[in-house]
């Protein structure tokens, strides 16, 4: 019974997946409108960049992992830029463990609202902190994408970002781009190291194994004969869905009142 208390099952198709609630994690993307948010998004999970700009409201994702035989799962959260219900903000900075925090260097005040947002999760994971007694470290990537734009456009100095990190050895800052896929595998290979979670995680470091592949996914000896050098393989959810508020507030209530020890959230709902 307790060992299926620590289990997290997503079921798709035919697909039946369980993750150790203790290899669960959670990114969320914060930072203001139009910076890129959701084409770092898109290149971690497919390899793509869309030209076409669509506001987020609030895009859910997940992936799975099978890595040297350990399943592992990440859920994203890539938050909206208007942020028009700030107790929506302030949950999802409670429930996040890894956070990546994107500004445009050509857009001034997209930097101000990232130095914000650095300040809200300092403040917010520290107030947790207190209350659960937890000594665990905030993984953080403060991210200046667009550097493919001329230097004319920038409107942000490297010295400015770098200042933002200097004293917090758990965050980094890169200037990436998104459009050219520059530097962005290795910004999550750091956000990966720094959260000590496996660095195979990171886009370019495992096999894209299509979901047609779940039944045999979640299974020790999974592996791609043809691939002989690499033992991490990971997988899309397409009908993952955001667990509810309720969930997500009943998760902050049980580690506030140290009800258990499990890092466990709501099961997957998947339509």
């Amino acid at each position: 019974f307790q060992d299926q208390a620590m289990m997290k099952t997503l079921s798709g198709g035919n697909c039946n997946l369980n993750v150790p609630a203790k290899n669960s994690y959670r990114m969320v993307v914060l930072g203001a409108s139009r910076v890129g948010k959701s084409s770092i998004v898109s290149r971690f999970l497919n390899g793509r960049f869309e030209d076409q700009y669509t506001p987020t409201i609030e895009d859910f994702h997940r992936k799975v992992y099978n890595i040297r035989g350990d399943m592992y799962q990440l859920d994203i959260l890539d938050t909206s830029g208007n942020h028009p219900f700030p107790a929506m903000r302030r949950l999802s900075i409670l429930t996040g463990d890894v956070f990546i925090l994107v500004f445009s260097l050509d857009n001034r005040e997209s930097f101000d609202e990232v130095k914000r947002l650095q300040k809200q999760i300092l403040e917010v994971k520290s107030c947790l902190k207190n209350k659960t007694k937890e000594s665990a470290d905030l993984p953080m990537v403060i991210c200046g994408n667009k550097n493919d734009h001329s230097e004319i456009f920038r409107k942000v100095r490297t010295d400015e970002g770098e200042n933002l990190v200097s004293s917090d050895e758990n965050c980094a800052y890169f200037e990436v781009s998104a459009k050219k896929n520059t530097n962005v595998d290795e910004m999550f290979y750091v956000l990966f190291s720094m959260a000590k979670l496996p660095h195979e995680m990171s886009p370019s470091l495992h096999r894209k194994i299509s979901i047609q592949y779940g039944d045999t996914f979640q299974q020790k000896s999974f592996r791609m004969r043809r691939i002989k050098d690499m033992d991490a393989y990971g997988m899309i959810s397409p009908f993952a869905r955001r667990p509810s508020v309720n969930s997500d507030l009943k998760y902050i209530k049980s580690k506030v009142l140290r009800e258990g020890q499990s890092r466990e959230r709501e099961k997957c709902t998947v339509q």
